[in-house]
């Protein structure tokens, strides 16, 4: 049974908008499916319109195969993204350990002041920058 002149109209026009990149009513992809739900009409008028599916399978192309210049770009975006995610994870352990430095060195500074009060000290000695000089000649507590 074939479908009615404005069924068909509605299929022609909602084939036009699809094709030309502008959709009402749907996401844009060139399906049967979206066929029906942009001209609103049930899938089953879709498939009774032979000719307008003539039509529209003209029109539509099959799914395209890649080119081996776009397999090459997604598998570089593909190693490009993997080596990201890598180096945040990297990153992110750095930034750990420096951390942790940071904790471990301003709890050396709050100890060594608490020693230098101790010893009723409240300046630092300085230690001479000499070649071949070892660690005890160079205390000024022998």
């Amino acid at each position: 049974m074939p479908v009615s002149a404005a069924s068909a109209e509605k299929l022609r026009a909602a084939m036009a908008r699809l094709l030309a990149g502008e959709p009402l009513h749907t996401d844009g992809a060139l399906t049967k499916e979206n066929l029906a739900r942009e001209a609103q009409v049930s899938h089953a008028t879709v498939h009774r319109a032979e000719e307008i599916l003539a039509e529209w399978d003209a029109q539509v192309a099959r799914p395209v195969l890649r080119t081996p210049g776009e397999v090459r770009r997604d598998e570089t975006i593909a190693e490009l993204r993997k080596q990201m995610r890598e180096a945040r994870t990297h990153a992110a352990e750095l930034q750990g350990k420096l951390d942790a430095l940071a904790t471990v060195t301003a709890n050396l500074y709050a100890e060594n002041l608490v020693l230098k009060k101790r010893l009723g000290r409240t300046r630092l000695a300085v230690l001479p920058a000499e070649e071949g000089t070892t660690a005890d000649s160079r205390s000024p507590h022998r």
